[in-house]
């Protein structure tokens, strides 16, 4: 089962390798890992997902209240929180290619459904930009390869979350929502997370 920490830590040397340090002695794997600054002067937000058994969210939550670098930690799932995940695809695209003069149109063509955009245009290569849940992006990868494209490099962020929040009115008039509509669920997301990935936030003990 999939699990999703976000961790407010310190700017400190040596917190990356503490944080891989407890989830190795903890025995769970970590599938994404994101770091990047936050909001806050000198501390650093980690987007934490790891696989772990449904009863394991607590205990993991402690063991990261333990580290003396951690400022804070909150378990999110899709309904409570936008998950994205930022990717870079590079397809081989050019006249010696199996679509040959083609092949950058159908591209195009692709990167427009899946509301992808080109970043990148060489002779033999185009570099395709993606932000959208991981399911989306698996999806683009896969019709990418059954259309007999060869992707040559993938490079992805891992997921990142933020818990959706209460706006107030001045916040939803600007958003053009009414102040009686209450926030978009993730059913309401067309990037939302499938139901097999829902990430909960209790557990029995």
């Amino acid at each position: 089962m999939l699990h999703t920490f976000v961790a407010l830590v310190q700017d400190k040397p040596g917190v990356l390798t503490r944080v891989a340090s407890l989830f190795r002695r903890l025995n769970i794997n970590i599938v994404s890992l994101t770091v990047g600054e936050s909001e806050r002067q000198d501390t650093s937000r980690m987007t934490i997902v790891c696989e772990a058994p449904e009863n394991a969210a607590h205990r993991i939550r402690a063991s990261l209240y333990k580290l003396e670098t951690t400022v804070d930690v909150d378990e999110v799932n899709r309904s409570e929180a936008v998950v994205r995940e930022l990717c870079l695809i590079k397809v081989a695209a050019g006249p010696s290619q199996p679509h040959g003069l083609h092949s950058r149109s159908q591209i195009f063509e692709l990167a427009q459904v899946f509301r992808a955009r080109v970043v990148d245009l060489a002779p033999e290569s185009i570099m395709l930009e993606m932000t959208g849940s991981a399911s989306k992006i698996e999806g683009l990868l896969q019709v990418i390869r059954e259309s007999n494209y060869t992707i040559l490099e993938v490079s992805r962020t891992g997921r990142m979350a933020m818990r959706r929040g209460h706006h107030t009115s001045r916040v939803l008039k600007a958003l053009g929502t009414a102040n009686n509509k209450p926030s978009p669920s993730a059913q309401d997301d067309p990037d939302a997370l499938p139901e097999d990935e829902i990430l909960p936030t209790e557990f029995e003990d």
